[in-house]
This record gives structure tokens, sequence and C-alpha cells, in this order.
């Protein structure tokens, strides 16, 4: 038996005991559910699968138990990935040199609701801290797109989503404070707040596993769903910026032209044949964006209120239109996450670095986001297509890549106390790493 099985066998044992037979497993099935993510999204990782293959998998049904799996983990030496729902589409969560996944989603307690902020465990599902906000007359300042990752996961390896435009991305701010531990045999729950508590977030669980999670609230407004439509992309495109630099900010404005708006779940407020236009937005701003829309050519399909009616779009914003379009599709499409004024003044110059593309988008304060879609031809040509498009000045994240690509000097020097032993979702912490980085995208 090799050294690496020896030291899992003793892990298992120490976890059974600490924790119970119900928490551990060691079934194949449980194994390979818990080392995929969301990434054969992407061509390029997806020819790669599998990355990697947990050899044990713990359900941790609290955030002490999280830190007593990292812990046990550690002082045996094996290697230690979290996770949450999995959502992820760029293999962060994925054990690549196999070793214990620790699934985070039993540990979902909401500890506090109070003025301004709300904590909860890690496993905890984004839309159910927004639900607990509304009761409480307030609201998350941003959600992810896919509202039913976990909190520990949109910190470890999200970036915004709904409220980034007033708010930007998940590092400016919405962390108030952390309880983390680390990889060094001890199950030491850290507290960490204000900057302190930056240095874990959007690093893919590599200096540190969340295990509990205070972010930030406002009080709650009147929000509307508002969805409209336009002959065209182009009468959707010159509105998007022109709604998101409203004040007070809408939570979300999201467009898509024909193509993309085809493949999305059926809706009366998304006629075949247009252009779609969805926003979230304050009651009081329906008018003056109805005027904006009419004024432009296009027209108002709805306008719902209700929590459901926030969620259901925030569930068309960001990847998702890119996942219902890969769907749609009978060749093979990738996507990139792309930035930059051109993506509303000059749409054809950007569609046309891949022959085929479609563009989603997105609006922010500073400039509209998006992303890119189009029939995938090889790796050399997305990176090709990737040059093309940082020359006429578009920013472009890669989402076919899992190395961490946000503030990696200072994870760096951080895991060097956290991880001493480099055991903390080993493969994703690269000080070689030359890629676009996270703020190429969301301001």
């Amino acid at each position: 038996m090799s050294d690496t099985a020896t030291r899992v066998l003793s892990l298992e044992d120490e976890l059974l005991d600490l924790l119970g037979p119900a928490a551990v497993s060691t079934e194949p099935r449980v194994r390979e559910r818990a080392s995929v993510d969301g990434s054969p999204m992407s061509p390029i990782i997806a020819a790669q699968l599998p990355l990697g293959l947990a050899d044990l998998v713990v359900f941790a049904a609290n955030a002490e138990q999280i830190a007593t799996a990292v812990a046990a983990a550690s002082r045996h030496g094996v290697p230690v990935t979290v996770r949450g729902k999995g959502t992820g589409n760029y293999g962060q969560a994925i054990p690549m040199q196999g070793g214990l996944v620790i699934d985070t989603t039993r540990a979902r307690a909401i500890v506090e609701v109070g003025d301004g902020y709300i904590t909860a465990e890690a496993g905890t599902p984004m839309v159910l801290l927004e639900q607990a906000a509304w009761a409480a007359g307030q609201a998350l300042w941003m959600y992810p797109s896919t509202a039913q990752s976990t909190i520990g996961g949109f910190l470890s390896g999200g970036s915004g989503g709904t409220g980034s435009i007033a708010y930007g991305s998940n590092d400016r701010g919405f962390v108030a404070a952390l309880d983390v531990v680390h990889a060094d045999g001890s199950d030491e729950i850290h507290h960490v707040e204000g900057d302190e508590a930056q240095k874990y977030v959007h690093n893919y669980g590599t200096a540190g596993v969340i295990v509990r999670a205070t972010v930030r609230l406002e009080p709650l407004r009147e929000w509307r769903g508002l969805w409209a439509s336009f002959p065209d992309f182009a009468g959707t495109l010159s509105v998007v910026q022109t709604i998101g630099n409203l004040d007070p900010s809408p939570r979300l404005v999201s467009g898509d032209g024909p193509e993309i708006s085809a493949s999305l779940p059926a809706d009366e407020a998304i006629p075949e044949g247009r252009s779609s236009l969805r926003v979230i937005l304050d009651a009081a701003q329906v008018d003056a964006v109805t005027a904006i829309i009419e004024g432009a050519g296009g027209r108002v399909e709805a306008v719902r209120e209700g929590p459901q009616a926030s969620i259901r779009l925030s569930m068309l914003s960001y990847n998702h239109p890119i996942e219902w379009y890969q769907k749609s599709q009978a060749h093979e499409v990738f996507h990139l996450e792309v930035a930059g004024a051109p993506l509303a003044e000059d749409i054809d110059a950007v569609e046309a670095v891949f022959p085929g593309a479609h563009l989603h988008i997105e609006s922010t304060k500073a400039f509209p986001i998006g992303m890119l879609a189009a029939p995938y031809v090889s790796e050399q040509d997305v990176y090709r297509g990737i040059a093309e498009l940082n020359a006429i000045g578009v920013g472009v994240h890669n989402p076919h890549q899992w190395n961490v690509d946000f503030n990696v000097e200072q994870t760096i020097e951080t895991a060097r106390v956290t991880d001493p032993n480099g055991l903390l979702n080993p493969g994703k912490l690269n000080p070689d790493y030359t890629g676009a980085r996270k703020g190429a995208i969301i301001s």
C-alpha cells in the first residue's frame, strides 16, 4: 500500500471517530459527484476531464465540523478541497490531487440578521440569505446569478452578480467578517474582519477555508423586474449603460440579441425574434426606464414584483444565458468573459473576432461587461481571439483555466503561513500564472 493510501485510510478512521459514519463516505459514486463542478461548460477544460477524484468525502453539518475535517486532513498530510454546490465553471472545486473533499452544503445555519449585516455558515445558499434579509426589511448587497450557490462558494470562487452595478465585485466591502480555519493541524476558527477578511476572498480556498461569513445588507427597496424587447440587438445595446448609470442604481441590467434570447426559457415577456432586455430596478424608476426604452424603439413586455421576479431575472444573467444557448446549439460553443465600451459601441467588431459569435451583455457603473459565445474551433483559436479582442480595447477574463487569478502574490504570502504544507486545494495557486486577472471584468 502506498504512503498516500495509508494516510487516507488513517484519516478516514479518525473522521469516522470524530464525525460518525453518516458524515464520511468512500462510496465511488459519492466520490465522483464530489469531484466535478460546472467546468464542462468549457470545451477546453472538458477535454481534460477527469482532472481529479476524491479519495474521501465528508459532509460537514456545521462550521465546527468543517474545521474538524480540515484539521484532521492537515495532521495526516492529506490534500483537502472544500466545495459548496459545485456551481463554479472553471474547475475550482475539482480535487486535482485527490485526498479529502469537504461538502459544506449541510452547514447552512443563518446565525444572525442584524442592522446592515447577516451572518451564516459557509454552506448556506445565497437565496436563503436573501429571503432572510427581505424578511427583516433588508436585502443583500449582491448575490450571484446562480442564487442557489453557497455563501462560502460565492466568496471563495465567485465575483459578482445582482447588485454589482452599485457595489462592484464581492471583494469591494461586501464582506464584513469571516470565520476561517487554516491547514496547520489545528481546528481553531480564526475570526477576521476588514482588510484581513479580504485575504480569503476569491482564492478558491487556497489560503484558508471559510466556515462562516458576515456580509453586508442594504435597506430593502421596492424592487421590480422589468422585461423589455427591441427589434434587434442594437436597440438593447443603445440603452444598457444609460439604464445602468441611473441613480439609484438598478440591481441588474442584462440583454441578449434574438439568437441567444431564443434559447432562454419560454416566457411571454421574451418574444420570439426580438432582442431581450431585463432589468431589476426601483419601482419609482419604472416610468423613467420605460421612457428610455420606448425612446430607443423598444417596448416594455412586463413589470413584475416580488422576490421571485428578482430571482428569475438573476437566473437569466451572467453565465446562465450562455448555458441555455450552448444547450440549444448542435455544435460545440465556448465563451469568454469580456468588458469595455466596444461591447456597446462597436458590437460588429467584437463579434467578428469569432465567426458566428453572439454577445450577452450586462451593465456596470463603469462600462458594459458580458459573455461572448461562439462556435468552438480549437484552444489555439480561443487564444488568438483573446489577443484580437485586447487589441480593440476589450478586456478579457479567461474562463478556461483554474488558477487563482486575483491578488495572486498576496494569496501566496498568506498561504505560506496558513497552509505551510500546500494542502489546500492544491493545483490552483500557481506563482507563475501570467493570464488575465479578475479585475479585467468587474470593477
